[in-house]
């Protein structure tokens, strides 16, 4: 095996010149023209910055120059570059960070140059042509350009550097075969120091079916290979080291993948923290290649030593990444998730609007990401507690994960506001549900579909207090709008992360405070139960005696059909009746919320589609017509009557009110349990409507000759008899089942309502005075125990009876019950 040589040590006795003439010679010496500029075989080191080429002394002077002295000057010195050119010269040039560390005599004139400008006069050195040696590492001219931005902030924007395999054969080191085991020793841990880096060394190179342009590959991370010749006992223990050379290029690969827009702040959070570990094993190895430069004891097995618990860290983090990639479905070719949001048209709409594209990334078929991130990192951490290295890696990865989230949770907690640009939070808003439409809204939509819970992407953490956060959030959001929390107000001393021992106790807290909040909302500030007594009067037909005096007004117009009711001269009656002096409804605050409307569909009708509906939503209950299409076989008869009822209705049986509710007590007094109101009105309406139909009868058999002549016929006084005795229990029976729907259904009922009402009035209070008050009632309890006294009503009133709405209407049953009076 040739050695390398120094031929500035080897020649420099040789090159000097035997005899020294007394003048001053015109040419330089040999020595003197090769000062500063080394032969093309001389190893330059990588800090030899200082051994820049200098240019020769071309020019001489021909007066008083030996010819035979010139001669023998030239025989020497080609002999000796014949000599030196037989040697084996080794030269650097492995691949670092896309550039190549090439020789400093590429830059400089070669030894044969050297001879001919010696040798050759001025003008025809200046026309020499070049040398026509083409060496093939002059050809290798790797370069280094910028890539275009991604929309990860910190991505590398430099081009990857070429591959190894890529190298010229001129530009090869000597195989290992030819080094001792102290100098494959060397090499290797010069080469490990680099690929430790992620970068290629002389020896150790990427195996073949790795290519660092491809995302997946990357994301695998690099394997590496040594070459042929070393020592057995050497590659194990760079084999070993090698796996954290692989980790170290999978993570920096995952970093810089997960750090893309779309990924979300939580992912960005988590790429953070791993990169200030990924920062921390750069310094390491920045020490490592101090103590290779300084301590000359520094072998492979104390690198292997020094790096036994970094490669245990990298080892955790590179599992860690692979189970991401895995939920992101870049390892497998399977789809089982989908992007959120696209369960819906208004969020397929706004991301596309957005990012131009359903699955964002290109690369991923889904995105793990939010309250998944922080699953897989507590799944994660709860299968590693056995271990306290990776737990404690795990936890301060799951704390700095953590943050942005636990920032968007108390921005809701107590704000009642969401920040989340790339839809990780637990709580999802539906921006097209606004509040405005719940004067149209019968399904109660702007609170129940407003705000909902992803229930695939709730962290651990926050499953059992899920729904304390969405209410908490809801009540507190409904406040804002109504100006009651002040959102620039920064909240302090709040927990930051999920390992914070105040975490629940910061939920519980703001529940109780959002509750109370908003029931002192409804009921001290816009007064619910004013609002409810009101509407008690109006649709219950509580203290009615405006009502009497509205039905005497406008019988007129209400015997005419619905059609041709004038609408606008009974809401004038209506008005002039709320401010009669001496009645009841002038002192009412709300009156001006009351107004007239025809309804065009016929009570029973409605009542039908609502009772024999099968297999629907209740929501779409309230759709007449998909109720139509569920109805049973039974009601088909009683419905197509129905039907032909609603055409010929009255102004009495299509009268209604309706009552206009201003926000946020719209929630509670919501378009679905004004329906209902309105259902019971109608119902109480047309037994006060028959009841004076009958009343009338009555006064008609008192006044008129025909009834109070008495004829000489039995049989027609046995039928006026009859008639008299009929029209009397039927006039009994209306007004018993009158007061039986109002003093025994809607009062109990009514009491019982009013007393929870109340309850949270008391809640209300005890929040205004100071005192810290204990969540006994909640917001969404009221809403369903209005509702649920409202459905009680129906049913006690036997309104959803599907057998008692099978008649034509309420006056054909009570006619059905008096049949054997008739006989």
């Amino acid at each position: 095996m040739s050695t390398p040589v120094n031929a500035r040590g080897t020649t420099f006795n040789e090159r000097r010149t035997t005899t020294a003439s007394s003048a001053k010679p015109l040419i330089p010496s040999p020595r003197a023209a090769r000062k500063g500029r080394p032969s093309s075989s001389e190893i330059v080191p990588d800090d030899s910055a200082s051994n820049a080429p200098q240019h020769p002394i071309d020019t001489h002077r021909s007066n008083g120059y030996s010819r035979h002295m010139t001669e023998r000057q030239t025989a020497r010195l080609q002999s000796r570059a014949t000599t030196r050119e037989s040697l084996h010269v080794r030269t650097k040039g492995y691949v670092k960070n896309g550039l190549v560390e090439r020789d400093a005599a590429d830059a400089r004139p070669s030894r044969s140059q050297d001879l001919d400008r010696i040798s050759s006069p001025p003008a025809a050195l200046a026309k020499a042509p070049p040398s026509r040696e083409k060496r093939p590492r002059s050809q290798w001219k790797p370069q280094a350009s910028l890539i275009p931005p991604t929309t990860a902030p910190l991505a590398a924007r430099i081009s990857l550097p070429p591959m190894a395999s890529l190298l010229p054969e001129s530009l090869e080191p000597p195989p290992l075969e030819q080094l001792s085991s102290d100098a494959q020793e060397a090499a290797i841990l010069d080469d490990l120091l680099h690929v430790l880096m992620g970068l290629e060394g002389e020896y150790i190179r990427y195996v073949g079916s790795y290519e660092p342009s491809v995302d997946k590959d990357r994301l695998d991370g690099a394997n590496f290979r040594v070459l042929p010749g070393l020592d057995p006992s050497l590659q194990d223990l760079t084999d070993s080291m090698l796996k954290m050379a692989k980790y170290y290029s999978a993570m920096e690969a995952f970093v810089e993948v997960q750090s893309r827009e779309e990924f979300g702040a939580i992912n960005h959070a988590l790429c953070a923290s791993i990169r200030k570990l990924l920062r921390d094993y750069l310094v390491l190895i920045a020490q490592l290649e101090n103590q290779r430069i300084t301590n000359e004891s520094f072998s492979l097995h104390v690198l292997h030593l020094h790096t036994l618990p970094t490669s245990h860290m990298m080892f955790q983090l590179y599992t860690l990444a692979r189970e991401f990639q895995n939920k992101n479905g870049v390892l497998e070719g399977d789809f089982d998730g989908s992007p959120d949001g696209l369960d819906n048209v208004d969020n397929i709409l706004e991301q596309i609007q957005e990012s131009g594209e359903l699955a964002p990334g290109g690369m991923c078929k889904s995105i793990c990401k939010g309250g998944n991130v922080l699953r897989l990192l507590t799944d994660r951490l709860s299968s590693m507690s056995g271990d306290p290295a990776a737990r404690a890696l795990l936890q301060s990865l799951l704390r700095d994960a953590s943050r942005p989230y636990m920032t968007m949770l108390n921005e809701w907690l107590h704000h009642g506001g969401i920040k989340d640009r790339h839809a990780e939070f637990l709580i999802k808003e539906q921006k097209s549900i606004k509040r405005e439409k719940l004067e149209e809204d019968f399904t109660d939509e702007y609170w129940e579909k407003r705000y909902t819970i992803r229930d695939l992407e709730v962290p651990p953490q926050l499953e059992a207090v899920k729904e304390k956060v969405l209410l908490a959030g809801k009540y507190l959001n409904v406040v804002r709008e109504c100006g009651g929390v002040d959102i620039s107000k920064v909240v302090h001393d709040v927990p930051k992360s999920f390992d914070d021992p105040r975490f629940l106790d910061n939920i519980n807290s703001a529940y109780a405070h959002a509750n109370s909040s908003l029931l002192s909302l409804l009921l001290t500030t816009h007064a619910l139960s004013a609002r409810l007594q009101s509407m008690k009067h109006y649709f219950f037909l509580d203290h009615s005696d405006f009502f009497t005096y509205f039905l005497d007004l406008s019988a007129s117009e209400l015997k005419k059909p619905f059609r041709h009711v004038n609408v606008s001269k009974l809401q004038s009656l209506l008005d002039l009746v709320l401010r009669q002096p001496g009645s009841i409804a002038t002192q009412d605050p709300f009156k001006e919320d009351v107004k007239v409307h025809m309804n065009d569909v016929g009570l029973m009708k409605f009542l039908m589609g609502v009772v024999n509906v099968r297999g629907i939503e209740q929501d779409d209950a309230n759709d007449l017509g998909t109720a139509e299409k569920h109805r049973t076989p039974a009601a088909a008869h009683a419905s197509s009557t129905a039907e032909a009822d609603s055409s010929n209705m009255t102004g009495f049986e299509a009268l209604e009110f309706k009552f206009s509710v201003p926000f946020p007590l719209s929630l509670v007094i919501s378009s679905k349990t004004v329906l209902r109101y309105q259902i019971l009105f109608r119902y109480l309406l047309s037994m006060r409507h028959l009841e004076g139909l009958l009343v009338n009868s009555w006064e008609d058999h008192n006044k008129v000759l025909s009834w109070t002549h008495r004829s000489k016929d039995p049989r027609l006084e046995m039928w006026k008899r009859r008639a008299w005795t009929l029209r009397s229990r039927m006039l009994v029976f209306v007004q018993q089942f009158t007061y039986y729907c109002t003093a025994e259904v809607i009062e109990p009922n009514w009491q019982r309502l009013m007393a929870r009402v109340n309850g949270g009035q008391d809640l209300a209070t005890a929040q205004d005075s100071g005192v810290t008050p204990r969540v006994n009632r909640t917001v969404d309890e009221l809403m369903e125990d209005h509702v649920d006294f409202l459905d009680t009503c129906l049913k006690e009133c036997m309104l959803m009876n599907s057998r008692l709405l099978r008649a034509r209407s309420p006056s054909s049953i009570w006619q059905t019950s008096f049949n054997p009076c008739r006989k």
